[in-house]
């Protein structure tokens, strides 16, 4: 594996003025997946509940106070089917609606992340945006959100090109600043020719350059051999307001030892990844806090303009 260094990207970043350092928070998918059955598993199903919990332990605990201030939706939050043509979070598991949690989330001096996907349907088989940017990325700019993960299942190669850029156009135009994460060159092999790191860099704030990342010390191995492999491209890829994105962190769920998280954070935060912890912090050690909330390699992490 090649070593990887500490770098300053020179290209052009889209020009929205966020995520000028990597982002930092909590996303639900690898710990929390699709479970949308409350009524069996009501600590831990994708609903109201679950967030406003994560959120207090980034709050209480002491995440926020050295830069995870990110609390992220991912799949699975809405009805199935669009009502009056907008997506509409599930009443039954965010009967308060998504305005609602984001208005709570920001009271505890946290942001709000959300779940899209360009394709007609999202990975989980719920509404995705194509044909809809405009519309739906008003109504996350209304709701107040901060972060889109815009993912690309239910599309091909064309409509990617033109969905991702659909919907960057549409934020920007929404007038709040929206860190926009794209898994578009998750769907191209993560590689030139056919991935465009210039044009990306223009489009998107964070980028997913390959697949998602399993409970499992052989995946990070795998990822990390990846990147080391094609550090050449990724490195100069990347800086202020455009980040290669590796995935979440894993720790504190059921795969990996102290010493093995320390080492997939160490990783991560030396190629200036997004820091997105996805495990129950309701739950996790104190041991285990001690690693994600070392603020020595968060600062090297943290690449500054």
């Amino acid at each position: 594996m090649k070593i990887f260094g500490s770098f300053i990207a020179l290209a052009t970043a889209m020009n929205n003025g966020v995520a000028r350092t990597p982002p930092m928070g909590w996303l639900a998918w690898e710990r929390f997946r699709c479970n949308t059955d409350c009524k069996t598993f009501p600590d831990t199903c994708i609903g109201e509940k679950l967030f406003m919990e994560q959120a207090e332990r980034l709050a209480k605990d002491g995440w926020l106070g050295v830069g995870y201030e990110l609390v992220h939706i991912d799949d699975c939050w809405p009805l199935r089917d669009r009502v009056d043509g907008k997506i509409t979070a599930d009443p039954a598991r965010f009967p308060h609606g998504i305005k609602w949690l984001a208005d709570q989330i920001h009271s505890m001096g946290l942001k709000l992340g959300i779940y899209g996907d360009m394709g007609t349907h999202t990975c989980g088989g719920f509404p995705g945006s194509m044909g809809y940017e405009k519309t739906d990325a008003d109504m996350f700019a209304e709701w107040g959100i901060d972060m889109l993960k815009y993912d690309g299942c239910y599309s091909d190669d064309d409509q990617q090109k033109v969905g991702y850029p659909a919907m960057s156009h549409a934020l920007n135009n929404t007038g709040r600043p929206i860190i926009y994460s794209c898994s578009w060159p998750a769907y191209q092999g993560g590689l030139p020719p056919q991935v465009n790191y210039t044009l990306l860099g223009e489009i998107c704030n964070v980028w997913r350059n390959y697949g998602d990342i399993q409970d499992d010390w052989d995946d990070i191995v795998d990822i990390s051999q990846w990147w080391g492999d094609h550090a050449d491209v990724l490195v100069k890829a990347a800086g202020p307001g455009k980040w290669n994105d590796p995935d979440m962190l894993i720790g504190g769920n059921y795969a990996l030892t102290v010493n093995q998280a320390q080492v997939q954070f160490g990783i991560w935060s030396i190629v200036a990844a997004p820091l997105f912890l996805s495990t129950d912090l309701r739950t996790m050690s104190k041991e285990m806090r001690d690693v994600y909330q070392n603020t020595a390699v968060i600062a090297v992490n943290q690449v500054s303009d």
